[in-house]
């Protein structure tokens, strides 16, 4: 299940992480770029981004460039670089916008819910939605994975980390009112994330039932066990 593997490497990136576009010896040019007029583009860092990610979706890490990228915008590839220097720049900015992101949209999910029942399948859901509405953000996350740098790997574990303490709150608080029964909370958090996340390997937005819907029963399925 690489899928949740990949979610639980984020810690562990450095070692795999892979060397930047440019030769150290580009550096300054890269720095006068960025100094210099912008480009014109609408939402520049923001198209970037998500043009970035739907190349790495596609391609992976490796086979993917800032040319691929500059050529997939319509820009040179001076324009890139005026807002990110590297391309493990903006491969890290991808993961972290996911993070920040998913962790606020469902966050706001949660809280609007009541009970311990409705918490949960509101985080599920609201993971999978949020999934569904930036789906190659995430395939570039769980499946094209390829290191981060620090301090940006610190930072995507540390939300991460959040991320995960938040549904293992839930499922604990409901064991606590009796809503579910004794169980592993820790081992039961890695088991929804493992449901949502896998996702990832086959989903095709658009195709069959939403995200949401499938979450939705993923959650019926789940709190048929979990039930006191």
């Amino acid at each position: 299940m690489e899928g949740a593997y990949q979610w639980s490497a984020i810690e562990k990136a450095g070692a795999a992480s892979p060397g930047p576009v440019m030769p150290t010896s580009a550096a300054p040019a890269s720095k006068r770029a960025r100094a210099g007029r912008p480009p014109t583009m609408a939402a520049p860092r923001e198209r970037i981004l998500a043009e970035a990610a739907k190349l790495f979706a596609r391609s992976g890490y490796d086979g993917s460039s800032v040319s691929d990228l500059a050529a997939a915008i319509g820009v040179s590839k001076a324009a890139i670089y005026h807002y990110f220097t590297t391309k493990q720049d903006i491969y890290d900015a991808i993961i972290l916008a996911v993070l920040n992101g998913l962790t606020q949209s469902v966050g706001q999910d949660v809280a609007r819910a009541e009970g311990a029942a409705d918490r949960l399948r509101a985080f599920m859901v609201g993971h999978a939605r949020y999934f569904e509405q930036h789906h190659a953000e995430f395939v570039t996350m769980l499946i094209g994975y390829s290191g981060m740098a620090l301090p940006e790997r610190e930072d995507a574990a540390r939300l991460r980390d959040g991320y995960e303490k938040r549904l293992r709150e839930v499922i604990a608080q409901g064991v606590a009112d009796g809503a579910f029964r004794a169980l592993d909370v820790p081992a039961t958090g890695r088991a929804v994330l493992s449901m949502l996340n896998w996702m990832v390997r086959w989903y095709k937005p658009g195709q069959g039932d939403s995200a949401e819907t499938i979450a939705a029963g993923y959650f019926d399925l789940l709190v048929g066990g979990l039930r006191a």
